[in-house]
């Protein structure tokens, strides 16, 4: 019973972001309708102590990344620059590698060390000015910008600095290089057969006459300025955030040491208010980056973009509250779920799986899935089932560079479920819905988790690491 409510639950909110339901209502619901078909005494404890706090938490976080990311992108669509990159592009490789050069910039700016979700504000106004002067439709944006972003190079391509790829490294005693072989091989097989799987939706929708479409939602603003900004110009503000980002991230940490503390004026006693710059520092990193990059935005466009400044920054900072209240709540639904007892069942159960590799496969991408986060679910899979998967990998002879990649690469796999955070952003953002571009984020999610075991195969074929 404890398990069939864990599903229940999972069920009732991938269905309810599917049809459209605001997820910030139903994860809650979701999570205290299992947490009272358990113990009924334990709703309004679990709902203040754990949904909350670790909701409140990832808002206390993340929230100045989503808005700092918002304003930028919105600031490259009224600067014009999203349209020039979009017309320098069309003329270096043609309307019909459109999905191709987005995969391409999310992916660089992604194995760059930028945020996923800050990569989704930033991308999708380019995105959208190519698909609609390349006529491709515009719900394939989201599938184009998840195989970017979520995918090769956020936990596969080996040396990437995403968390995905930074999780495993103390529990296996690793480096974010590990099995550099593996890694590259599983890249290359999620980019080539997401891009053809991609490329087909376009052809299709091209011999049927569909076009970029109409009536949309979120679409950048026009530019109305006259001449358009030199092409480097433009992208200079991308590569900054990029640049940016890795200097901040190194420079931080040796800037401030391993804690930062100041005490407040306050009337009476005031304790010092502590912070730990190693946990604190990629998220400071990539604020000043983003502040960087607006800057860099205002400096070279000031005029086209001050005339519509207070309206296109009230629609940003309205699109970062919705996608991050969205994405909070999930992580307070996934905190929720992840400490029942029928969770610890699943994650029991998983251990019948024999092959050590395919058991961690397994057991990381379905609790990633459960829980909607590839983060939380490999966390939560690790800290319980590390031990044992070490012990099973070494009587196997399974160097742990393989246990490492296999993790990485699984946990984003089904996290990509309709309730995962990431995907309700990218949905927000670009104005569309579950029912017209899931699909495609589906069939990626797919790819990528039959990359995994690609791998695994890989591995036990050839001893490749």
């Amino acid at each position: 019973m404890a398990f069939l409510i864990v599903l229940a639950a999972l069920a009732f909110l991938m269905v309810a972001a599917y049809r459209g339901y605001s997820v910030i209502l139903c994860a809650p619901l979701a999570a205290l309708g299992a947490v009272l078909l358990t113990d009924p005494a334990l709703v309004a404890p679990m709902f203040t102590g754990l949904f909350m706090d670790k909701m409140v938490g990832f808002l206390k976080l993340y929230f100045p990344v989503f808005m700092l990311g918002a304003v930028f992108g919105k600031l490259t669509e009224l600067s014009g620059f999203s349209k020039a990159i979009v017309a320098a592009t069309i003329g270096l490789v043609g309307r019909s590698r459109a999905i191709l050069s987005i995969v391409l910039v999310c992916a660089l700016l992604t194995y760059g060390g930028v945020s996923l979700f800050v990569v989704v504000f930033a991308v999708y106004p380019f995105a959208a000015e190519l698909f609609r002067a390349s006529g491709i439709p515009k719900r394939l944006i989201p599938g184009t910008i998840a195989l970017g972003a979520f995918t090769f190079t956020m936990d596969s391509l080996p040396g990437t600095p995403q968390i995905q790829n930074i999780i495993p490294t103390p529990f296996f005693g690793t480096t974010a290089w590990a099995a550099p072989w593996l890694g590259t091989l599983g890249s290359v097989f999620i980019l080539a057969v997401g891009l053809a799987y991609l490329e087909s939706r376009r052809r299709k929708a091209a011999a049927v006459g569909e076009g970029y479409g109409t009536d949309l939602l979120n679409e950048p603003a026009p530019f109305e300025h006259g001449t358009l900004a030199h092409p480097l110009v433009a992208l200079l503000p991308l590569v900054l955030v990029g640049v940016a980002n890795k200097l901040l991230t190194d420079t931080i940490p040796h800037a401030y040491g391993a804690t930062a503390s100041f005490v407040p004026s306050v009337v009476g006693p005031a304790q010092p208010v502590v912070q730990e710059v190693s946990k604190l520092a990629a998220i400071w990193a990539v604020e000043g980056a983003l502040l960087a990059g607006i800057l860099c935005v205002l400096a070279f466009a000031w005029r086209p973009v001050v005339r519509r400044f207070a309206e296109g920054s009230k629609a940003a900072v309205g699109g970062a509250l919705l996608a991050s209240m969205n994405t909070a709540s999930e992580y307070g639904f996934g905190a929720v779920i992840a400490a029942l007892p029928g969770f610890k069942r699943v994650a029991d159960a998983l251990h019948a799986i024999p092959h050590p590799l395919v058991n961690e496969a397994v057991t990381v991408t379905a609790l990633a899935g459960i829980t909607g986060s590839a983060s939380g679910g490999m966390g939560i899979a690790l800290a319980a089932m590390a031990h044992t998967f070490v012990a099973n990998a070494q009587a196997a002879g399974i160097p742990m560079e393989v246990l490492h990649r296999v993790a990485a690469m699984a946990s984003g796999g089904m996290d990509t479920l309709p309730h995962n955070g990431a995907v309700i952003t990218l949905l927000a953002v670009t104005g569309l819905t579950h029912r017209q571009s899931y699909r495609d984020i589906f069939a990626i999610t797919v790819i990528k988790t039959l990359a995994v075991f690609v791998v695994i195969a890989a591995y036990a074929l050839t001893g490749l690491v």
